[in-house]
């Protein structure tokens, strides 16, 4: 379509002026136009570059949307430095390197526009000065950011849509902070809504972001957002992101639909959550990290999780408060990890939770108040040395298990009730402790209390009603009642409606069977990415010395030269020590380590050991283990990786960096890939702070020779390598053995050789995991033990404990 005329309606009184005029470019009219001018274009399409300096009105003929099309061959092709109001146009960049709408000054109104371009942004609002009024635009930019906004402008965006766009659907940065209402973003292939820098915020209400290849919603580094009556849906990454100070308040929203993390948080961020639903998620509802990172939900509801992950995970230090919340139908619904980490849940529900409704592990802390937990495989398990917490007048209704206490946790149970118990109100084994004060247990097809030997309980108050093997059970044949007591509980004014506390000579030992899908007390928790198994970040000083960790290690299975490896390590490191104590020179000693060997030969457990002796000869200041991967490193875009890289070694100060698969960091086919960003950051780190952090990379043998040539300083920083062989047969069978033990079950005749015909047997391709393997057979068995012994009526100790060469799976 040709280029056509302009007609200029003036607006001015003075007498001198035509009332009206035509020109032949849009430059001679805007030229020729006064303040409050009206430019109506006729259809065609002007190949000019228009900047606006004066508060004229830029529009299209009536009735004819679409037809006035702006587009130069390069350059801007529509800048507004003034209060101008733009209408009914079509603007088409050109220009890779620049905006097609660029809003520098003023506060002008534009309204029915549509932008199409593969350029840098579809429309840039820049500059402080600049206010926009924007309605019912559309954007359309598969190359770059569909509406950036940055530089500390604002503006209002009324009933806009993107389209596509290659990066960012809405950017926001630099101090920037406009207003959204009733728009939608879609088809991005960077964050839907990307927020970041410190001053820079969003308000969004009424809004839809989905079919986004990355994240809905993207707030960092000090941003801040508020979305009111928000969707966020149909997302390829997490549905919202919040990392580095990051704030954000969701009111009235819905996040589902998304195949990772519905909400993930880290590095301090804090987000507010009010009357919204989380749903349909592929990992986590809620994923909270890091120290100063907290979550505050309200009247919100998590639900319907599509994957085999906890609803709500919390872990390194963060925290989560839950207050008058619904979490139902997800594998696991609240898993509380690391020293440090806490979860407050006030007046919520928790239902039909296929495994653990809350678990509390690694020395976090999670308190119930008032709360309500049902059709849970376990209501509450405190697994590990150092969790607890406390559950305040809490129901927990038709669970496998109210209540497990584990491996030394300590939590304090008050004024809680368990009814209909599957199996037990509440169990505790492998030293676990607990106070129990004024609970309740009312119809248990088990116990009412079961405490096994060795578990320092107190029992205070309590009542049991109609359980059917009895009210309390004690392993150690009786509870103690006075401060004298050498072991086993304290019990004092607990009843039954039996004739008394149960008290038999010790029993077969009790085994929770597992049911349906759920893993009962064998279950482990679900696979989180690597750095979810990192420690704290302020761990306490060790509790152990080097010669009990070295003994702990020598009890692992195999590994023979690593263990003389160790040993020489450590005894240098000790040497070391005392010549300086004497006075004497000591020979330096390089601590990275490089670990080679296929997955499941020990590598993690073994880098853990490594920290934990390190710490005992004073060495490093806590000896923790920080556990990272590719993922945890790299970023999304230049200099995000090493900010990244840097937070992993800042949470590793004073113990070891264990790095996972280290080679994903350089592939073979890099190109620009950001992992070399990743590995030049931490080789300066290394040698900046080369007594703060041990570092330790892992992965297959021949992948880390390769790993160890791409930077000239990782060989040199990693001057010993650690081979982790394969298992043999015999090997895995003494892991099967040890989880045996641990469990309570024992090897009837013939296993033992079964095992190891099996394991000889067993294809050993790359999906193989050597120690893993074993664990992953021995639950196998249990499995399949369980569904055995269901179906005797009456079943004997050995029933309940031995495992026969039919319990093993049968070969892939």
């Amino acid at each position: 379509m040709a280029q056509g005329t302009v007609q200029v309606t003036h607006t001015g009184t003075s007498r001198w002026r035509r009332r009206t005029g035509e020109y032949a470019s849009l430059t001679a009219a805007l030229e020729a136009a006064a303040e409050g001018d009206v430019l109506t274009i006729a259809p065609g399409t002007y190949r000019e570059n228009l900047v606006v300096h004066r508060a004229v009105t830029l529009r299209g003929p009536e009735g004819s949307v679409g037809s006035v099309r702006i587009a130069p061959v390069d350059g801007v092709p529509l800048t507004l430095r003034a209060s101008a109001v733009i209408q009914d146009l079509h603007v088409e960049g050109q220009d890779a390197a620049a905006p097609a709408l660029l809003v520098e000054e003023g506060a002008p109104e534009l309204s029915d526009l549509r932008v199409v371009t593969r350029s840098a942004a579809g429309i840039e609002v820049r500059g402080a000065a600049a206010r926009p009024t924007v309605r019912r635009c559309t954007v359309d930019n598969p190359a770059g950011v569909g509406i950036a906004v940055l530089d500390g402008a604002g503006g209002v965006f009324e009933e806009c849509e993107v389209v596509s766009a290659g990066q960012s659907g809405i950017s926001v940065r630099d101090g920037a902070h406009p207003r959204l209402e009733r728009c939608r973003v879609h088809h991005a292939s960077g964050a839907g809504l990307s927020v970041t820098g410190e001053g820079s915020g969003l308000e969004a209400v009424g809004c839809e972001v989905y079919e986004i290849k990355g994240s809905g919603v993207q707030i960092t580094a000090r941003g801040t957002a508020h979305l009111t009556d928000c969707t966020v849906h149909r997302t390829s990454a997490d549905g919202v992101t919040l990392d580095t100070d990051a704030v954000l308040t969701l009111a009235d929203c819905d996040i589902h639909d998304i195949p990772e993390n519905a909400v993930d948080l880290r590095s301090r961020s804090v987000l507010t959550l009010t009357r919204s639903t989380v749903r349909r998620f592929g990992r986590n509802g809620l994923s909270v990290w890091d120290p100063g990172t907290r979550v505050d939900a309200n009247q919100c509801e998590i639900h319907d999780s599509t994957g085999d992950y906890p609803a709500v995970w919390v872990s390194d230090g963060a925290t989560v408060i839950l207050d008058s919340c619904r979490v139902h139908d997800v594998p696991d619904a609240l898993f509380v990890l690391d020293r440090g980490s806490r979860a407050d849940v006030v007046d919520s529900d928790l239902s039909q939770i296929r495994n653990t409704a809350v678990s509390v592990s690694d020395g976090a802390t999670a308190q119930l108040d008032d709360c309500r937990i049902r059709e849970a495989s376990t209501g509450a398990w405190f697994r590990d040395h150092g969790s607890g917490g406390t559950l305040n007048n809490c129901t927990i209704d038709a669970a496998q298990t109210g209540v497990i206490v584990t491996k030394g946790a300590d939590p304090t149970i008050e004024r809680c009730t368990v009814t209909s118990p599957a199996e037990a109100g509440f169990y505790v084994s492998a030293e676990g402790r607990g106070t129990f004060n004024s609970c309740r247990v009312t119809g248990s097809e088990g116990y009412g209390f079961h405490v096994m030997d060795g578990c320092r309980s107190t029992l205070t108050h309590c009542r049991t009603e109609r359980c059917a093997r009895g009210g309390y059970e004690f392993a150690d044949g009786g509870a103690s009642h006075g401060e004298g007591r050498t072991g086993g509980p304290v019990v004092e004014d607990c009843t039954s409606d039996e004739s008394g506390l149960r008290s038999a000579a010790p029993p077969a030992p009790a085994v929770l069977t597992a049911s349906r899908s759920t893993p009962g007390l064998l279950g482990a928790m679900p696979v989180q990415r690597a750095a979810e198994t990192a420690a704290p970040a302020a761990p306490a000083e060790p509790a152990r010395d080097s010669a009990a960790v070295l003994g702990e290690l020598d009890a692992l299975v195999g590994l023979d030269s690593v263990k003389r490896e160790v040993r020489a390590l450590t005894d240098m490191i000790e040497v070391g020590r005392r010549r300086r104590l004497a006075g004497l020179k000591a020979a330096s000693v390089r601590r990275h380590l490089v670990f080679t060997g296929s997955p499941g030969t020990g590598k993690t457990t073994v880098a853990r050991l490594y920290g934990e002796i390190l710490a005992s000869l004073g060495v490093l200041e806590h000896g923790h283990l920080v556990e990272v991967s590719r993922v945890d490193l790299v970023g999304e875009h230049i200099g995000s990786t090493a900010i990244r890289t840097q937070e992993a070694f800042d949470r590793a100060r004073g113990g070891v960096l264990f790095v996972d698969e280290a080679y994903a960091l350089s592939p073979e086919d890099s190109g620009r890939d950001f992992g070399r960003e990743a590995i030049d950051t931490l080789v300066k780190l290394m040698e900046d702070h080369r007594d703060a952090v041990v570092v330790i990379v892992a992965g297959y043998t021949h992948e880390m020779e390769r790993f160890l040539t791409v930077n000239p300083g990782v060989a040199s920083r990693f001057s010993r390598t650690i081979t982790f062989s394969d298992y043999v047969p015999e090997e895995l069978l003494r892991i099967v053995e040890q989880q045996s033990e641990e469990h309570e079950y024992s090897l009837a005749d013939g296993a033992g050789e079964a095992l190891l015909k099996y394991f000889t047997a067993l294809p050993k391709g790359p999906a193989f995991g050597n120690g893993r393997t074993a664990r992953q057979t021995f639950e196998s068995m249990v499995e399949r033990h369980a569904g055995r012994v269901a179906q005797l009526a009456e079943p004997s100790t050995d029933d309940l404990t031995l495992l026969y060469p039919e319990d093993l799976p049968e070969l892939p």
